[in-house]
């Protein structure tokens, strides 16, 4: 008698390949905070967050070293100074800002993304900008 393993074979396959892949999935975890920094700070700031990104010597003025905010503030990290600099909303209405104001953009972002669907903005903003606040504190030297 012969056994035909062709069609068990693959099945079997397939389903240890999806095994693993939600094993790896539930492992993995993302840091929204890292995520954030990398793709709107970092070109400035540096990937360190020194200040020392690709971009500065396209700048007017150079960044500040952002993991020294605590030891300038008397080891204190000074995050609602951060989170208003970021987020942007309560700059002055003369002059201009280096920083792009990201409360702005996010609040874009989000209306062309969420544009056919209900949501809440202002929170949509506030969890993108804590994130990088987060992110922000974590580089701070001790």
């Amino acid at each position: 008698m012969k056994y035909s393993y062709s069609a068990k074979i693959p099945a079997s396959l397939i389903a240890l390949t999806l095994l693993s892949g939600v094993a790896f999935a539930q492992t993995t975890k993302v840091d929204l905070g890292k995520r954030e920094f990398d793709s709107s700070c970092a070109v400035c700031h540096g990937t360190s967050g020194k200040g020392n990104g690709p971009y500065l010597e396209m700048l007017r003025r150079s960044p500040p070293d952002l993991t020294t905010l605590a030891k300038s503030n008397g080891g204190v990290f000074p995050m609602n100074r951060v989170y208003e600099s970021i987020e942007g909303a309560n700059i002055a209405s003369h002059g201009t800002r280096d920083m792009p104001i990201w409360g702005n953009d996010y609040r874009i972002q989000a209306a062309e993304y969420y544009f056919d669907v209900p949501y809440n903005p202002e929170a949509y903003v506030r969890s993108r900008v804590l994130a990088l606040v987060e992110y922000i504190n974590r580089l701070q030297v001790r």
